[in-house]
């Protein structure tokens, strides 16, 4: 979506963070039929940035150029633009430097990332969530669909059954989850449906579900300090 010049917000991605979106308000945007909840944006127009947006019935924006790509997933409604209409439950990424003129003749909501991706990506990707295969996870109760895998950077959606625990556990790269569904817990809180949870490299948790959740997930996108490599004896291996 379009931006404009707004302080930073959660922009230290060496930080946890966590953002409940159901208590934020809705901002305007640069066109009056369109409004955002803020979650993080590293500063002005063409930075990093993470939000919650609305398009009222027969909305639309200006075709614009994503520079940094764009990724996101369809909460409500139908997200349309020239590739064609995505409805409730689409995952969409437009690699960096691709364009498009979105609108939403009846309206929609999308949780949506933007000038995150690597150089790597160069191919758009759609997939229709609510028609796609779940994958057995690592764990009883567990499911997984893969969404994205671009130069080590890993977006899913997870499925968790009532009462599923997993092991505890570091992320290289760090984690995202946007809660679609039910509340997701961990040793520090719980967070239901609307919860937004940033941890930055190498953080580690312990998460399970006591009502069961379905969210989404990105890891590896975060940065890595220098100052870590240089305290490590050899480089773990993920393959």
């Amino acid at each position: 979506m379009l931006e404009h010049p707004l302080l930073p917000l959660h922009s230290d991605l060496s930080h946890r963070a966590v953002v409940d979106t159901a208590s934020l308000p809705w901002v305007d945007s640069p066109e009056a039929t369109v409004k955002r909840k803020l979650i993080e944006r590293r500063g002005g127009d063409g930075t990093r940035a993470t939000s919650l947006v609305k398009f009222a019935a027969g909305a639309r924006f200006p075709c614009h150029v994503h520079h940094g790509g764009e990724e996101f997933i369809v909460l409500e409604g139908a997200f349309c633009d020239e590739r064609g209409c995505f409805p409730k439950g689409s995952y969409v990424l437009n690699p960096p430097g691709s364009s498009h003129a979105p609108y939403a003749p009846d309206g929609c909501v999308i949780f949506v990332k933007l000038h995150h991706l690597p150089p790597e990506s160069q191919s758009p990707i759609s997939i229709d969530t609510l028609n796609t295969p779940w994958l057995p996870g690592l764990v009883e109760g567990l499911e997984v669909m893969p969404l994205s895998d671009i130069a080590g950077q890993h977006t899913a959606l997870v499925r968790w059954q009532p009462d599923t625990y997993f092991k505890p556990h570091h992320h290289f790269g760090g984690e995202e989850i946007f809660v679609l569904e039910g509340e997701f817990c961990d040793e520090t809180g719980a967070y239901p449906a609307g919860s937004w949870i940033r941890s930055p490299h190498w953080s580690k948790h312990t998460p399970f579900t006591r009502s069961g959740c379905t969210i989404f997930v990105k890891t590896g996108h975060l940065p890595i300090p220098d100052s870590w490599y240089a305290n490590q004896k050899s480089v773990p291996s993920f393959s």
